[in-house]
């Protein structure tokens, strides 16, 4: 069957893309190829079943600083389509958005349904092919056209679109074709650790600068413990931008944590030599003079050999000095990775400098375009990846359209 334009890949950037073809040119006959028997996957787990559609962040070189790869490629693409203009395209197409106090963005509905009934019915409204449980085998470019092989068949379009996000079997049909293919590891995940301190803490989270020990990794951000160990946007953060320096270490490592990150170790000795000077006849573990969990306090204060009776004024230098320790520079060693729930997201994939940013074609072959993750692109939890996709579908569909309108 022959259709203009082919998809392949049925998740936010490849039926983003679509719909903005479908939307600047109805009379192009387009195509989706789906390898799984369903549309929109991801799409339906994010946010925890939400949709984090994207973020309030409004400044396109403010906004780059969230993608440890593709911060500089993106630049040009989100001064073209950002964070504004995503939430004036859902509202077209009667989705309402809204903001939650960490700038992180859902539907009003906080169904990521809402999102994929949109999609689907404008893809239905545009009569957009959608073909599921249709993988592909084989990519052949003709002189004028593009051939694909799958396991329903051949098709055949004067151009394509590769949202296939880290695939790796269609990075391979890529890699064939002629592009160089970043190695995939993973990004976001949490840290498995095992220690007395937070062992039944789970559920308990505090704001907290975390750092890799022996690199310059760091990051700030809540820290949740977790049953296996430790997660949250502070932990998300760090491994995002640690990606290959953690993948090269295997995920066995040391983490350095400060639970006080408004204090170092001089000022929160002050504050806690003030602490035993004004409440000397206080119990040291019932009651949490700094910010933190009072579970979290208890745990830090017995491991720092003070008993449950101690007071403030019973405390000797060496206990004061370990507590303070282990407030601002508390040591963590991680032994491997857990997956951040079903939000699975890779480092690597197409090599950046084979693409062209103004209009996600491809350098090495004409008629061959890139959206989304299939590109060596991502970003940390927050709705940026989700951006990504409908900043890169976006660009794609535009240069299409200006292709077959000339």
């Amino acid at each position: 069957m022959n259709y203009d334009v082919i998809l392949i890949g049925g998740g936010a950037a490849g039926f983003f893309t679509a719909l903005n073809i479908a939307r600047l040119n109805p009379s192009l006959k387009i195509a989706i190829l789906e390898r799984g028997k369903d549309f929109l996957t991801k799409v339906k787990v994010s946010g925890g079943g939400r949709c984090n559609v994207t973020h309030g962040c409004f400044d396109p070189k403010e906004l780059t600083q969230f993608y440890p790869r593709g911060e500089k490629e993106l630049l040009g693409p989100f001064h073209q389509f950002c964070s504004g203009d995503t939430i004036e395209w859902f509202a077209q197409y009667g989705v309402e958005l809204k903001m939650e106090q960490d700038g992180r963005m859902f539907p009003i509905t906080d169904s990521s349904q809402t999102i994929i009934d949109c999609f689907l019915n404008l893809a239905n409204k545009w009569k957009i092919d959608l073909i599921s449980s249709c993988s592909v085998t084989g990519l052949f470019q003709k002189e004028n056209s593009w051939k694909i092989d799958t396991i329903k068949g051949s098709y055949q379009a004067s151009k394509i679109v590769l949202a296939t996000g880290s695939n790796p079997k269609m990075w391979q049909l890529i890699e064939d074709l002629g592009h160089d293919i970043v190695a995939p590891v993973p990004s976001l995940f949490t840290f498995n650790i095992k220690d007395k301190r937070i062992k039944d803490l789970m559920g308990v989270a505090q704001l907290a600068d975390v750092s890799v020990v022996s690199t310059k990794l760091q990051a700030q951000g809540p820290v949740l413990i977790t049953h296996w160990g430790m997660s949250g946007p502070g932990i998300l953060r760090l491994s995002a931008w640690g990606a290959r320096i953690l993948e090269q270490k295997q995920y066995n490592f040391t983490i350095e944590i400060n639970w006080q990150p408004q204090h170092d170790y001089d000022t929160m000795l002050k504050v806690l030599q003030e602490l035993k000077i004004e409440h000397a006849r206080k119990n040291v573990i019932k009651r949490c003079f700094v910010d933190m969990p009072n579970r979290l306090w208890e745990s830090l204060v017995l491991y720092c050999d003070i008993s449950k009776d101690a007071t403030w004024a019973e405390l000797n230098n060496k206990q004061l000095s370990k507590l303070v320790k282990e407030l601002t520079q508390g040591q963590y060693l991680v032994n491997g990775k857990s997956t951040f729930k079903d939000e699975f997201v890779t480092a690597g994939g197409i090599d950046l400098k084979q693409i062209n940013f103004k209009t996600m074609q491809s350098k090495v072959l004409s008629n061959l375009y890139f959206a989304g993750e299939v590109i060596n692109i991502d970003a940390i939890t927050g709705g940026f990846n989700f951006q990504n996709a409908w900043t890169t579908g976006f660009i794609a569909a535009r240069s299409i359209v200006e292709e077959f309108n000339k």
